[in-house]
């Protein structure tokens, strides 16, 4: 075992970093953040035992079920069916037009609110194996985000149903959803790495967040078409939760959206990510002692 007391000791080699204890203290900015860069960068060296975990995770919870994971798909075609019946009728407009609206909505939605959800509990809920071994925190994220992925792929069942039942029809504007996606999957890995930290050091957090979420899912044109507004859509694009569910909704839809959802998407993923990266290399190492 090796130990560094030296705060202007040079760094060891990778092989022997496993077995250091490092004592050094008042590390300053670019020490945090090249700390940090290797705690992502072996986080992703390790995607295949993330992918394991939480293909693991989904399993275990419905361990002894006769459907297993696909109780996914079943819940979800069931809140669709009961709820676009009722909807159409309360919102005056075609099952038609609406059914297909409110499949997309809802099971798009479900991933970004399970993704908030258990960003708030990445490190917590791992407490067991952040404190008994020595792994990167970043694979913990990982984990959370190819669960939630997999997830999605029970769910989106639902949507192809729909879609083929309605004949809804689906062009090119489609392709412009996967680098959405993708911006979604950056912004699931930033708001684990900043709810995961701060909810380990304020357990009040998660409460709070959920309470955020059930307003949002009211407000973000989720159960509702934006045109319902009348052309009182333009305050929308101040809010970050209709914005990135829109810049995918939309192009599945047939619809590109317009340039200023994406700039106001773009926007809040960027404040999130720099927050999220700041705390992280502030509390990176307090992490494992408030979990």
């Amino acid at each position: 075992m090796n130990v560094i007391s030296d705060p202007q000791a040079a760094p060891l080699p990778e092989a022997e970093r496993g077995f250091t204890i490092d004592l050094r203290h008042g590390l300053g900015f670019v020490a945090r953040n090249r700390m940090a860069i290797s705690d992502i960068a072996r986080g992703l060296s390790l995607w295949r035992l993330a992918l394991t975990l939480s293909w693991l995770d989904i399993r275990l919870r419905y361990r002894g079920s006769v459907l297993g994971p696909l109780w996914l798909t079943l819940s979800t075609a069931v809140m669709v069916a009961a709820l676009g019946f009722l909807y159409a009728v309360l919102f005056h407009t075609t099952i038609r037009d609406y059914l297909p609206f409110l499949a997309l909505s809802l099971v798009l939605w479900s991933f970004i609110a399970a993704m908030v959800s258990d960003a708030c509990t990445s490190f917590t809920q791992a407490e067991n194996m952040i404190r008994s071994m020595r792994i990167p925190f970043s694979l913990y994220i990982g984990q959370i985000v190819a669960r939630n992925v997999l997830i999605l792929g029970h769910n989106v069942i639902v949507i192809v149903v729909v879609f083929v039942a309605f004949q809804v029809p689906v062009n090119l504007n489609a392709l412009a959803a996967i680098p959405a996606f993708l911006l979604w999957l950056v912004d699931g890995a930033a708001a684990s790495l900043l709810f995961g930290a701060l909810c380990a050091r304020f357990r009040d957090i998660p409460p709070i967040v959920g309470s955020v979420m059930q307003i949002a899912f009211y407000v973000s044109a989720v159960m509702w078409k934006p045109d319902f507004l009348h052309g009182h859509q333009s305050f929308l694009v101040y809010d970050p939760f209709y914005t990135i569910l829109q810049i995918v909704r939309g192009p599945l839809l047939g619809q590109i959206p317009t340039m200023h959802a994406y700039i106001s998407a773009l926007g809040f993923s960027a404040v999130l990510c720099i927050f999220a990266w700041l705390t992280f290399l502030r509390v990176r190492h307090r992490i494992a002692f408030w979990i």
